[in-house]
């Protein structure tokens, strides 16, 4: 009975999730108020026991972090997190570029929480905004390497991750068994034999076996990763000297010619459409797609998850999104933010493999954290009834693990972007591939002024 509860309460918290590494509708605050110039009034505590943090979705992170603050008080009963939410995760980059360009950091909290793909830019432009963490106390190794990989910047680390945006790529079962297939038909095989799959399963069911919001296609960059290699080389666009990505630019051509990979017109598109109104049988993307994937309860028990394919048929992990939290020039309690993070979603408290943080920001939150340790809790390796009883939380905690470190850039949007419209320029256009990414790597390497 106890499993069945926790099933459905996780099940709860993963449907009112929809999207990890975005904004929310929430504009209220915690322990803060809006001015009327629009600036968070007490963004600091004078209490010696209290931090404040500045942070996004009511629905996500925010559980997350009172789950964090709940944690803490076990060994500090006098702790208390002040949550400032934010409607949207830009909200906190904009406070971040406000303070620094006035050269004022006092308007800053001890602690924001920040998207990954972000931060390296920030820390880069604004390197007084923020102390490092490099005398937290906490385990790295535990915390997977690909994770800490935006947060580590110049050798140094500066955040504690919140949420894993570990890659999962979930199947439809029922479809691949109409079509003649199982999960472990789809398990460890190379992309053209996907492809062979995805062919089948259109012609039988007129499904697609893939999808992705072809105005803002993350295949390329997850697809590249799983290889190892990045979309960037020494600081600059890798695209048409980069064989890896030219053999994947081509082979998600393919899958589309093919009817294997069904390209969204937008991100409405992609999840309502292709997900939601049963369109496909196969969905790749980071594990934060899961809440959308159940809100079709007629489906409970058809999906499960393994990893992707590769060029060569080794298993593929990859990433997508996700976000950090990290302390502030203005935090004059450092001591206190350290051992708070490096105790919660550092993973000290996970060391018996019972972490309050992690457990309840998974059950209230759908948080899926990075910890391995905490992957070995009853709430993270348990069943998931949706996921025909497969462990997933347990299994995506192992996946980050895997999931290989490649080079970051502050322009990995851009660099999403003009992929994005090379591969339309083909299917659309009829344009050449090499040329196309040749041309995309030309344009983006006009916006990063390289030329």
């Amino acid at each position: 009975m106890k499993k069945k509860l926790l099933s459905v309460m996780l099940a709860g918290a993963m449907v009112s999730s929809l999207v990890a590494c975005g904004g929310s509708d929430g504009t209220g605050t915690e322990g803060g108020a809006a001015g009327a110039d629009g600036a968070e009034e007490n963004v600091q505590s004078e209490d010696e026991n209290t931090l404040t943090v500045y942070a996004w979705d009511e629905n996500f992170n925010i559980p997350a972090l009172k789950a964090a603050e709940k944690d803490f008080q076990e060994v500090n009963p006098d702790f208390h997190l002040e949550i400032i939410t934010q409607s949207q995760s830009s909200d906190v980059e904009t406070k971040i570029t406000n303070a620094a360009e006035a050269g004022d950091y006092s308007t800053l909290p001890d602690i924001v929480l920040f998207q990954d793909h972000y931060i390296q830019q920030y820390v880069t432009n604004y390197p007084d905004a923020w102390q490092s963490a490099e005398d937290a106390t906490c385990d790295w190794s535990g915390l997977g390497a690909e994770k800490l990989s935006y947060s580590t910047i110049n050798g140094v680390h500066y955040g504690f991750p919140v949420d894993a945006g570990t890659a999962i790529f979930a199947y439809r079962t029922d479809l691949l068994e109409e079509a003649g297939y199982t999960i472990d038909d789809v398990t460890g095989i190379t992309w053209d034999e996907f492809d062979e799959i995805g062919k089948k399963v259109y012609e039988k069911t007129g499904k697609y076996l893939l999808c992705m919001d072809g105005d803002g296609n993350d295949l390329f960059y997850m697809m590249l990763q799983a290889e190892g290699v990045s979309q960037f080389k020494d600081g600059e666009p890798y695209f048409k000297d980069n064989e890896t990505l030219v053999e994947v630019f081509n082979v998600v051509v393919k899958l589309a010619q093919d009817n294997v990979l069904y390209l969204a017109n937008d991100w409405s598109d992609y999840t309502d459409q292709a997900i939601q109104g049963d369109l496909v049988a196969g969905v790749y993307n980071g594990n934060w797609i899961i809440p959308t994937i159940e809100q079709v309860a007629d489906n409970s028990g058809k999906w499960e998850i393994t990893t992707a394919p590769t060029l060569t048929g080794k298993p593929g992990y990859a990433s997508n999104g996700g976000s950090s939290l990290y302390i502030t020039a203005n935090c004059q309690k450092k001591d206190l933010a350290l051992q708070f993070l490096s105790y919660t979603f550092g993973g000290e408290s996970a060391a018996d493999g019972q972490s309050i943080t992690y457990d309840e920001a998974l059950v209230n939150g759908g948080v899926i954290g990075t910890c391995a340790a905490a992957a070995e809790s009853d709430v993270y390796s348990q069943g998931v009834p949706f996921f025909n009883d497969q462990p997933i939380y347990a299994t995506i905690v192992e996946y980050t693990q895997h999931v290989p470190t490649v080079e970051q850039s502050d322009y990995h949007y851009a660099a999403r972007t003009q992929l994005g419209t090379a591969l339309q320029n083909v299917l659309t256009n009829g344009e050449d591939p090499e040329a196309a990414i040749a041309n995309a790597e030309e344009q983006l390497r006009f916006e990063m002024e390289l030329d």
